[in-house]
């Protein structure tokens, strides 16, 4: 974070200045990163008291100080040994902070700012990205993990300074207006939509209120920015006539300036011809599954908008190892059994390329079985999706399906009523009576993939038969 005294901290943030007992003035400098946790707070750096659904972030503030925390913003006075700024909310107070940051390091007239929505591909976008940036000597700052909210985005945006390059920020939402509060913090010269789909469904209300929420990312964009947009997603498409901004395209339509062409999906990732205008790259892009392709692509535009040359963006491509934990992540080998484990997410969409790969990537000689649990956060719609999940596991041929959890039931009946099927599915309450089952009966070459929505859990069960059959 760029330095700024008490004094303008507290007028950024409307808040009331209380130095405290060690001596502070109000034109004393802070400088370091903001923490809403007490445990990762380090010295120098500010902590923000938030009151959450489960706790409250006033308790820690002690150890927050005790840790080295040189300023507390918070909605009551609770540790005078450090000066402290009194606001009646903190999480506002926290984006009023990183707008502030935002506009003064925009000032200096270097940093560039990429924005990156969808209902899904977001974290794996964003590493991509970050990659070819980093690779590029690009000094930018990205999202840690998957911090995209409210909370997250402006912990992300307070972390850059003079130096930064360019901002790389997911941003995400569970209800309409989200996303246009994070673009209002950091407006984007880059505006990113990757997809809309049924992920937190439930929360938005149905897929036109997703629409609505996710085109906030571009509605507000001025003539000079660019808004980077799916081609192959025909509501991402649509927003091409929401903007004012100049519009690339992505994806594998011909109309598509940043597209592949001649995709071959394989067990060792996915090989491409990459095409950006005249110019080509024939890559091997080592992130299992085919849908990650669309998001290869629009990394690709990305990178291209900030200058890097199409070799430079196909060599990132094929350097990269993962996507990121918990995606495609290639676990085992043992036997030649492969555990992949995409557990940290699911929705609708993601389920089914995820399924769509396991039937691609399978050995002839080995099974396909997939262990899956529920898809989060959809409302109405999850008893009628988790059926549509189990419905295409029949019609995909997957060898076997291990669900998990009390919540998935519906994907195994589903799957189940289908009298066709040559497969089996099996049910089981908890992750524990899963991987007893997949210790005992996987055979040599089967390939298997993990996946369920974060709350669900099934990245650790992901975890550890990567390591029973390492």
């Amino acid at each position: 974070m760029i330095d700024l005294t008490l004094a303008e901290i507290a007028s950024a943030v409307g808040g009331e200045l209380l130095l405290g007992t060690g001596g502070a003035t109000p034109e004393t400098v802070v400088g370091g990163a903001s923490q809403t946790d007490s445990r990762e707070v380090r010295p120098g750096q500010i902590f923000f008291a938030r009151r959450g659904e489960e706790t409250d972030g006033h308790r820690f503030a002690g150890a927050a100080v005790d840790a080295g925390a040189a300023l507390v913003v918070a909605e009551r006075s609770v540790d005078d040994r450090v000066p402290q700024v009194i606001v009646p909310e903190s999480t506002l107070a926290l984006g009023a902070l990183a707008t502030e940051v935002v506009r003064r390091v925009r000032e200096i007239g270097r940093l560039t700012i990429v924005g990156i929505t969808g209902s899904n591909g977001k974290t794996t976008t964003k590493n991509l990205v970050a990659a070819m940036t980093e690779r590029a000597g690009i000094a930018t700052v990205a999202s840690e993990k998957s911090f995209n909210n409210e909370v997250g985005g402006p912990l992300t945006m307070l972390r850059v300074d003079a130096g930064t390059d360019a901002l790389v920020a997911e941003m995400g939402a569970s209800a309409e207006g989200e996303i246009a509060r994070l673009t209002a913090m950091a407006p984007p010269h880059i505006g990113v939509v990757l997809s809309v789909g049924l992920a937190h469904a439930g929360e938005f209300g149905g897929i036109e209120t997703t629409f609505r929420t996710k085109s906030e990312m571009v509605r507000d964009l001025p003539a000079s920015a660019v808004a980077v947009l799916n081609r192959d997603d025909p509501r991402v498409a649509q927003m091409a006539g929401l903007t004012e901004a100049r519009v690339r395209w992505f994806g594998l339509h011909p109309e598509a300036e940043v597209r592949a062409e001649d995709v071959d999906s394989g067990p060792d990732g996915t090989r491409f011809l990459l095409r950006a205008g005249e110019a080509s790259a024939r890559l091997h892009f080592p992130v299992l599954g085919e849908h990650h392709v669309a998001n290869a692509l629009a990394a690709s535009a990305i990178g291209l908008e900030l200058g890097l040359s199409l070799d430079a963006v196909a060599e990132s491509l094929a350097e990269t190892a993962i996507a990121a934990p918990g995606r495609m992540q290639p676990l085992g080998g043992r036997d030649g059994i492969t555990i992949i484990n995409d557990a940290y997410n699911a929705s609708p969409d993601s389920m089914s390329a995820a399924l769509r790969t396991l039937a691609q990537i399978r050995r002839p000689e080995g099974r396909s079985v997939a262990v899956l649990g529920a898809m989060s956060e959809l409302g109405e719609f999850s008893i009628e999706e988790h059926r549509r999940i189990g419905l295409l596991a029949v019609r995909l041929g997957i060898s076997e399906l291990v669900v998990v959890g009390a919540e998935a039931r519906h994907l195994h009946i589903s799957a189940i009523n289908e009298g066709s099927w040559d497969g089996e599915s099996v049910f089981f309450e908890t992750q524990d009576e899963a991987f007893g089952y997949l210790a005992d009966t996987l055979r040599p070459a089967d390939t298997v993939i993990v996946k369920s929505s974060n709350a669900a859990g099934l990245q650790s069960l992901g975890d550890r038969l990567g390591e029973a059959f390492a």
